[in-house]
Formats: structure tokens, C-alpha cells, sequence
């Protein structure tokens, strides 16, 4: 590879707080919120324009694996307070539902109140650690130019770990034989359709695979068949309807370039789909795309090494912890690493009705002051497919962000904090 020599420059301290948190969707906003409700002074980056990640910039308008939260967390908070202001339905199979706009104005408003400092448009690119291993400042790139920013913990947020690789923290990526990751999907969003007349396209609870392949009959023409096999059509609500029906395969979620290209790819299908469902008869005739999201859904990025690593084996036995900090329902969700199949967890028993996820897990293992929260906890490729999804990252988010806060106060490393604390202020 070509290189250049990057002279040494002084790079301006922009800001400090006692929690920095890098990355600003479910899991980076409700651990600023955390913190800074905890009595932290904090410090949230986020690299888009608006709050939410997946949910508002990703267009993923479902809460997935809701269920089973506790009703105190900032999860249930911001569910009741979007039902609340009519923003929010529940969707045929229980799951949330909501408006994407309502949704970024709501975390703005949740962060402003609880103070946390927001900085968008800014993204991490490097960490540089003391003596004692901990990062001592994080470095970010923005219109601003390159700027460093103190902290006492720090929490990985990006979900796909960039922090943790920056800092020097071990990580994995990739399923176990390959080192492949799972493909990656751009939603849209629909607009122009009956949902009496899409009842028997809709994905409900229990219909996926009957639906999916009813939908995906409608979506082939000629030699063209979907990338993705369980195409899926969601009703928001309001005459919004949101489709998954791409698969963007073999492209890493750690490549600017991949992501572009996977990103092109899947626009350029979606078109096709919508082309083809105009032709479908009356029901169809008025579909009309109105949004593809501003960014491609990665599904799995790295996941960073922690003082407990969530397992298969704890999945499918229900493992309950000491420290459990969250509940996880969500099945095992691999995608298929190629289209035709493959590395699917098949002839598997049965997933526990529940397992639980450890603090532990959101500690980082090898830098004493960075926790992790979403999707880049600490755990294997299956476990990752089931705690993957933005319930869990919401909860995870919001336990990383009160250890943090206590961590801070008291002048130690999170590891060192009891964690019946932790339980105990996510509680109040």
C-alpha cells in the first residue's frame, strides 16, 4: 500500500467530562442519558446529524426485543412517552412502532433535559491511552477539524467497536471458521398502501416464514428473485409501511469502502422492488418509496473482548448472573453469510424462553476505563445474533452509562465498582 508521512501536530482539547460516550443511537443514547442523570458531567459524539443511529438515521422504526424490560428503564420511558404524544403504536406481534421524526426530536429532548453535552457530525478515529493503560482522550474528526476530548470512563458505543479497536482493546469479528460477517440491509420506507389489503403480506408474530414467502412471489420477475429469501413488509401505522428485502453479502462493516458499495447495491435493488410491485394489480399500483435510510443496517461489526464473554451455551441454557443487567427474548437471529445459505444455526435445541446479560460483559478487558454497550459487547457470533437488537442495546446502554457515572465519582475503574450499585441506581 502507498503511504505518506503525517507530520506530528499539537491537536486542540476541545472538551472533558467525566463520561464520554462515542456513538449516539439506542444504546449511546440512553448510556449519556444514564450518566448524566446519575450526576455525571457528559459528553455524548455521534456521527450523524440527528440521534438514534439504527432507529432514525437506519429508518428501523421497531423496538425490537421490548418485552421483558423493566418498566423504570429509559427503554419503557421513552415507549410511554412516544405512546404518550400518539407517536407510537404497537404493531400486530406487540412490538413498538414509531415515528422516526418524533423519535429524533424525543432524544434530543431526553438528553438536553438530563445535560448531556451533544456533539453530531464529529466522528471517533483514535484513542490515546496513559501509562496506566487507560484512555486518557479520545480523538475525533469533524468540520471542526481534529480535536481531542478528556474523559475518566469511557463508553463504546459505535456498535461496531471502533472505539475498542482504537484503544487497543482485543476484539472479534465474524463467525468462528470464516471470520465472515452477516449481511448487511437498507430499509425503506412505503407509503400508498391499504393495510386491510396487506394483511397477508404483513409479518406478524408466528406468520414470518408464511408471509415472507408469499410477499417475495410478488417481488420476482423474470430472472430476478430478492437477495434477501424472508423479505419482509412491516406496518407502521399512519399508512407507513417499512420493507427489509435486501441482502448486501460479503462486505465488512468496518470498510468505508463496503459500505459503500453495499449501500449502492441495495438502493439500486429496492428501486427494482418497488418497480415491479406497480405492476401487482390495484392494491399495489399506488406504492410509492419515500425514504431509504441514510445509512445501511450493519448487523455485526467487532465484538470487543470483556471480563465475561455471553456464549451459545449461556443462550441456550437461560443463564441467569448475579449481575444480570438485562433480559434478552430475542431469538438467534443469523443471517445466512452467503446466498445460498450457510452457517445458519441449524439442528440446534431449543433457545431458553430468556437469558440475561452481565455487567461484566459491557467491561472492557484489557483497558481499565472503557465499557461498551449495544452491539459490540462482549460475546460470541451466535449470542451476538440473539442480543444484537435495539431493546437489548437500549438496556445495555443504559447500565454501561450508570456504571460509568459511579465509576467517575467515586475515582475508580468501572471493574471496581459493587455491582448491587449498579442494579441498585437502575432501579430508582
Amino acid at each position: 500500500m502507498d503511504t505518506i508521512e503525517l507530520e506530528p501536530k499539537h491537536i486542540p482539547v476541545a472538551g472533558s467530562a467525566d463520561v464520554v460516550v462515542a456513538g449516539g443511537g439506542p444504546a449511546g443514547v440512553c448510556a449519556a442519558i444514564a450518566a448524566a442523570e446519575a450526576g455525571a458531567d457528559t459528553l455524548l459524539i455521534e456521527e450523524a446529524g440527528c440521534l438514534g443511529g439504527v432507529w432514525t438515521s437506519g429508518a428501523l422504526a421497531w423496538i425490537l426485543d421490548a418485552e421483558d424490560k423493566p418498566s423504570g428503564t429509559l427503554l419503557a420511558r421513552i415507549v410511554r412517552t412516544l405512546r404518550r404524544r400518539g407517536e407510537l403504536e404497537f404493531a400486530g406481534d406487540g412490538t413498538p412502532a414509531f415515528n422516526i421524526e418524533a423519535m429524533k426530536a424525543l432524544l434530543d429532548e431526553f438528553c438536553m433535559e438530563a445535560g448531556v453535552k451533544i456533539r453530531c457530525y464529529t466522528r471517533v478515529t483514535s484513542a490515546r491511552r496513559s501509562a496506566d493503560g487507560a484512555i486518557a482522550c479520545l480523538v475525533t474528526e469533524s468540520k471542526s477539524g481534529c480535536e481531542a476530548w478528556r474523559g475518566r470512563v469511557f463508553i463504546d458505543c459505535t456498535g461496531d467497536g471502533d472505539l475498542g479497536a482504537a484503544a487497543g482493546n482485543p476484539f472479534e469479528l465474524g463467525d468462528p471458521r470464516e471470520h465472515r460477517t452477516q449481511p448487511m440491509s437498507l430499509l425503506a420506507l412505503l407509503t400508498g398502501l391499504d393495510a386491510a389489503q396487506m394483511r397477508p403480506y404483513l409479518i406478524r408474530r408466528g406468520n414470518w416464514d408464511e408471509a415472507a414467502d408469499r410477499f417475495a412471489a410478488l417481488l420476482c420477475e423474470g430472472d430476478y428473485r430478492p437477495s434477501y429469501r424472508g423479505v419482509a413488509l412491516f406496518h407502521l401505522g399512519n399508512g407507513l409501511f417499512m420493507l427489509m428485502a435486501n441482502h448486501q453479502y460479503g462486505y465488512s462493516g468496518i470498510s468505508a469502502a463496503d459500505l459503500t458499495a453495499a449501500s449502492i447495491a441495495a438502493r439500486r435493488e429496492i428501486g427494482r422492488q418497488v418497480r415491479i410491485l406497480k405492476t401487482r394489480g390495484p392494491a399495489w399500483e399506488n406504492v410509492r418509496l419515500v425514504a431509504t435510510g441514510a445509512r445501511i443496517g450493519v448487523r455485526e461489526g467487532r465484538r470487543l473482548a470483556g471480563r465475561y464473554c455471553v456464549t451459545l451455551d449461556d443462550v441456550m441454557n437461560g443463564r441467569r448472573h448475579p449481575d444480570g443487567i438485562c433480559r434478552v427474548r430475542f431469538a438467534i437471529d443469523v443471517h445466512a453469510l452467503y446466498p445460498d445459505g450457510g452457517c445458519k444455526l441449524e439442528d440446534a435445541p431449543p433457545k431458553a424462553e430468556f437469558y440475561e446479560i452481565p455487567l461484566r460483559a459491557l467491561i472492557a478487558g484489557e483497558v481499565p476505563n472503557l465499557l461498551m454497550a449495544g452491539r459490540c459487547i462482549s460475546g460470541d457470533f451466535f449470542a451476538h445474533a440473539s442480543y444484537r437488537v435495539t431493546g437489548n442495546a437500549a438496556v445495555t446502554g443504559e447500565a454501561a452509562g450508570v456504571l460509568a457515572a459511579l465509576a467517575a465519582r467515586n475515582r475508580v475503574f468501572p471493574g471496581n465498582v459493587d455491582y448491587k450499585e449498579v442494579i441498585q441506581e437502575m432501579k430508582k
